[in-house]
This record gives structure tokens, sequence and C-alpha cells, in this order.
């Protein structure tokens, strides 16, 4: 090595993790490294930047902030940083800024990648046995509540397994082994559970793990008659049942403890473990995704998917907005379609000729939530025959409609799915199709308008979807019968608001006595945003982002579309907030809510959400004189 080179690889090996790295990988490294200069004051790292090389600090110092502008961290001369964004999804997670002048050995990621698949010390050092999104989880609380409040008896999934001190640790082993668990607390019956809350709590003495049966049982070569007492560790964290689960993590995180016995009224119910912590971290839209790519039948789909409710309320619970939350429970069911997909050409090869499978509807403009049915279709090459190739697509489109099914996508009763055969079409059928909607807008036609001009890819050709939508939206514009038969048709479904503007409830059936905030909230609000986008040309599919095309366009009236906006963030909150309360309550979600329910003032604002919507219908038959029937 080059003298440079070899100051490099004597500074690393004296600072952890490179320290325990054999002599060649030290050099390779000492190779591989780049250096540079920041001058004090100077941003390193901006949060949400890609990132591409780990940090290490040869001279200065840096502060590291949580995205809040809150102060993390401050390091210098051997600290790390970047590794966080590496290990996620190689974006930026702190901003870096330089608080002296610094120099700074870059390794890049892929050299970083290497080295933690090689070196089980070095990755070790990075993923701390899961630390690493222990310390992500505790850093969010500035972006999310959920750690804030939830309580550590929520993760409690099982009654305690205990011991007694005398218990022989094959006895221990044994029991772990019958249980399924990874440890048990060791109890002394003679010890009495004191009313003194300055002394021990309950019987609790001690703690057996997994961990401690290797290194001071088969490691040491003891024998398995040792009494438990002999092997327990005796340092215990204790929680209480009402806790919470941040707390927990900062305790894992202070004591270097991967398991902590709950106590309620001082007496053992349970322990949490680090996987439990992390289990339930995994009720999030991001590991949700990962779990269904991850899934190797319907089966298996079908199963995983009773997580879903749990992740929508928890993004519920998390103060999500309607766009954040629409937009993840969309990319879920985009996910379930992309892995029913691979396992369907998985069964029956690989398809005869191209072809796009395409999401309609809500889910295709992200706003889809936990009560929604499927609707899709397909669009095949130019050079499908029916008579060689339309068994396999029948094949693989029931074998993606039943397993949506299955996973809890409720069949269509439009009978809007690839299932059917007419909705099975080539790229000139589609082109076609759309141009006799848009040139004859029939009742028939324009339903479908509702339903097929919000389209996006989810699987094959995908390019072959953003084709139409180009189509749709420059002959859309274009033809202005067709806008005015739309804005008509988006008149049809009228706000639930009496002439004095009280809530205009269903008389009869289920769901007497409520209304229906999809039919006669949402849905309307996103028919007259249609229209408006398609009178702009805009080829977003989202409501919101339609909206920030129309602003621009200023189609309408200054404040009319930040109306709108609000008028359908709220009505579609409240719709939310309703399905996760059921959910919670043990009743299957729907979209019918009894106004009262809700408190005066949500009442308030919900009837000047309905008004906002009737005003903007009431301003379509201005904007494309539409008539009062079809022109």
């Amino acid at each position: 090595m080059q003298a440079e080179q070899l100051e490099i690889a004597q500074f690393l090996t004296s600072h952890s993790p490179f320290d325990e790295l054999p002599e060649d990988a030290l050099a390779h490294l000492a190779q591989q490294v780049e250096v540079a200069y920041f001058r004090a004051g100077t941003d390193i790292l901006h949060y949400g930047d890609d990132i591409a090389d780990l940090y290490v600090i040869r001279s200065g110092a840096v502060e590291s902030y949580r995205r809040s502008g809150e102060l993390y961290n401050r390091m210098d001369s051997g600290g790390i940083f970047g590794q966080m964004g590496l290990l996620m999804n190689r974006k930026v997670r702190f901003p870096v800024t330089a608080i002296e002048d610094t120099l700074v050995y870059c390794i890049d990621v892929e050299l970083f990648t290497e080295y933690c698949d090689k070196f089980e010390v070095f990755a070790d050092y990075f993923e701390a046995d899961g630390n690493v999104r222990l310390h992500q989880a505790i850093v969010e609380q500035a972006d999310s509540n959920d750690l804030t409040t939830a309580k550590v008896k929520a993760l409690l999934h099982r009654d305690v397994v205990t011991v007694a001190v005398d218990s022989s640790i094959q006895e221990v082993a044994l029991l772990m082994s019958d249980e399924h668990i990874s440890s048990v607390l060791v109890t002394d019956p003679n010890k009495p559970i004191s009313d003194d809350p300055e002394e021990d709590d309950g019987q609790v003495v001690g703690i057996i793990t997994d961990r401690d049966i290797r290194s001071q049982v088969v490691a040491l070569g003891k024998s398995l008659a040792t009494p438990a007492h002999e092997v327990m560790s005796t340092n215990l964290t204790l929680l209480d049942a009402n806790d919470y689960v941040f707390e927990a993590v900062l305790a894992m995180l202070r004591d270097n403890v991967h398991h902590l016995p709950i106590l309620h009224k001082r007496k053992p119910i349970g322990v949490i473990s680090l996987s439990d912590i992390l289990r339930y971290e995994s009720q999030s839209s991001l590991l949700l995704v990962r779990g269904i790519l991850a899934q190797q039948t319907v089966d298996d789909l079908t199963h995983f998917a009773k997580q879903l409710p749990n992740v929508f309320v928890r993004m519920v619970n998390e103060d999500a907005n309607s766009h954040m939350i629409g937009t993840a429970m969309a990319v879920i069911g985009r996910t379930f379609k992309q892995r029913l997909l691979a396992l369907a050409e998985e069964k029956l090869g690989p398809p005869p000729v191209p072809y796009c499978f395409i999401a309609l509807g809500s889910m295709a403009r992200d706003e889809q939530l936990i009560v929604t049915d499927q609707d899709n279709a397909i669009i095949l090459d130019d050079s499908f025959n029916e008579q060689e190739h339309d068994a396999y697509f029948q094949a693989l489109s029931d074998f993606v409609c039943d397993g949506l099914a299955a996973c809890g996508y409720t069949y269509c009763d439009g009978e809007i799915m690839a299932s059917f055969k007419k909705w099975r079409l080539t790229r000139s059928q589609w082109r076609e199709q759309f141009a006799s909607w848009i040139a004859e807008p029939k009742p028939q036609a324009l339903l479908h308008s509702s339903i097929f001009f919000d389209l996006d890819g989810v699987w094959g050709k995908t390019k072959w979807a953003e084709e139409l939508k180009s189509y749709i939206a420059k002959e859309g514009r274009a033809n202005r019968k067709f806008l005015a038969n739309l804005a008509a048709n988006a008149r049809n479904r009228t706000p639930p608001l009496g002439f004095f503007k009280g809530f205009v409830l269903e008389h009869d059936g289920e769901h007497k006595h409520s209304m229906n905030l999809k039919r006669r909230g949402t849905a309307p609000l996103s028919d007259v945003i249609r229209v408006h986008a398609l009178a702009v040309g805009s080829r977003k599919q989202n409501s919101f982002e339609r909206l920030e095309d129309i602003i621009d366009a200023k189609l309408l009236p200054p404040g009319k579309a930040q109306d709108l906006r609000d008028a359908l963030e709220y009505i579609a909150m409240t719709r939310i907030r309703h399905q996760a309360w059921q959910i919670e309550h043990g009743e299957s979600p729907d979209n019918s809510l009894d106004p009262n329910l809700l408190s005066p003032f949500e009442q308030r604002n919900l009837k000047e959400a309905f008004a906002i919507l009737e005003k903007a219908q009431s301003f379509l038959k201005f904007r494309y004189q539409t008539g009062n029937g079809l022109s």
C-alpha cells in the first residue's frame, strides 16, 4: 500500500468495527476509501437526499439532527454517520453539518454492503440485533405519536412463564422448548412481595434467556443439573404494564437488554422482547408491503392480509392525513396484485403475448381505504389472438381476482374485473373504447368514465397505461360535449344536506339513520375534481394532485380549489376515523355514519364541507353549461 493508504488503515484499525476486520480486508478497504473535506458550517448531508457512502470522521466534528431540526448526536474523530440511510432506503435519515473543519473517509455503499455480508462482526456493529431499528423508532416520534401513547401491556401475547430458583437448567430448557419461548422469569417462592416500594418488585429474582444457556452453560461445559439461580441474570430492568412502549425501547437501549419483565400490581404478568417491539413496529405499511412480496402462496397472502386492518388503524392513530393513508392503502393493494400476478405466471408459465394489468378507481387515484372492492382490467398486445391466447389470460385473471377476493378485496358488483372478457382488450381496442366513450357520452359510457378514467398500470407493460392516460387527457380536454355530459353526471350524487342545511339520513334498511360518506361525500367530490382535471388536460390521478393542476390552470375562481381540497380532506378523514373506530371496537367497517356520533363542532364542520360540495356541483352547471339531462 502507498503511505496514504497505510495511514488510513492504521487509523481505521484503532476504531470499531474496523479493528475486528481481517488484515487483508482492512487493507483492501483502505485502498478504496475516498477522502472529503468540509469547512465548519457546511451541510454534509440533507434529509431525504440519496446517500451512497458511509462516513468516518478522521478529524474535526459534526452534528446530526432529527428531521425536526432538534440535535440528535455530536461526533468527532472516529465517529461514523450515514449508516442509517444505507441500511434503510439509501436516503439520508439524519441531516449532518460540520461544526469544525472536518476531514472524512467515505466508504462506498457497495463495499459497505459487501463487508456486512462477509463479516458478521462488521454487520453486528451496525445492525446490533435490531437496535438500529429501535433507534429509528425513537427518532420517528417527532412525526408519529404511536410509541408515546401505546402501553407495553399491548405487546403481551401470552401468560407469564416462570421457574423456581432451584430448578435445574435442563428443566428450564425443556420448559422453554415446550412453550416455544426465548426466556423465562425466575421466581423465589420464599421471597414475599414487599409493601415497601423501595424494595425489590415481587418474587422476580432473575431471568434466563436462550443466550444465557448458550454462554453460561453450554459454552462453559456446565452440568445440566446446574440450578437456575447460578445461570440467571439478576440485573433486571422491570417495567409496569402501564408504562409506554417508548419507555421499553429506551430501557432496552439504555441497559443493553433484549427482554423486559412486565409487572402488574408488582406481580409478573409477562415478558416483552426486542422481537415483540419489532413485530409491533412491523405493523406499518412499508413493512407490510415487504411482507406481501415474500409470501409464496395465495393461502400465505390470505393469512398475511389479516394484518391490514391493524396497519390501517395504526396510520389513523399516528395522525396521518387522508392522502397519506389513501396512498399507503393503494400501494398495499397494488402489491397484492403484483404478488398474485407473479404467482399466476409461475403457475401458468410466461404470458403468450405482452400485457399490462391495470388498477382502476380509488386504487389508481391513491385514495383507497379499508372498505373497497376490486376494479381492474388488462391491456393486451395487438398481437393477441383470442383463439390461441384467451384461455391463458382467462386463467390468469381468475387466479388474480379470486386471490384478491380471498385477501379481502371483494368482487366488484359492477363486474369491472379482468376476469370478465370484455375488460381484456388490446391496446388498439382500448383506445377505440375510450374514443367511443368520449365521442358518444351515453349514460353507460359516463358511468364507465367515473371508473376507467382513473387508471394505473401495476404489472407488465405499465407504459401502456401511461399512453392511455395521455390519450384520455388529450381527447377529453378537446371534447366540450363530453365534458358537459360528464359534468352533468357528476351532479347526480348530491351531498346529504336538506333545504335548511340539516343532514339527510337513510330512512330504512341496514344503515337507517345514517349517511354514506363515500357515495354522498368523497365520491361526488372526486367526480367534480375529475371533470375540472380533464378540462385542463391533467394526467394526474389523485384528487389532491389534480387540484394542483387545476390551481395552476386558474380554472376556478380564487380560493375555490382550496375549498375543494379542505372539503375532501375533512369528509375523507371523518370516513377514515369512523372505519378505524369500528375496527377497534370489533365491528365490520363501512362507509355509513350516524351523525349523532359526532360532536356539535364536528357536525358543523361536516355540514360546511358538504355545502362546499353542493356549491361545486352547482358551479359545474355554470362552467360547462350543462342542462338537467344529457345533451
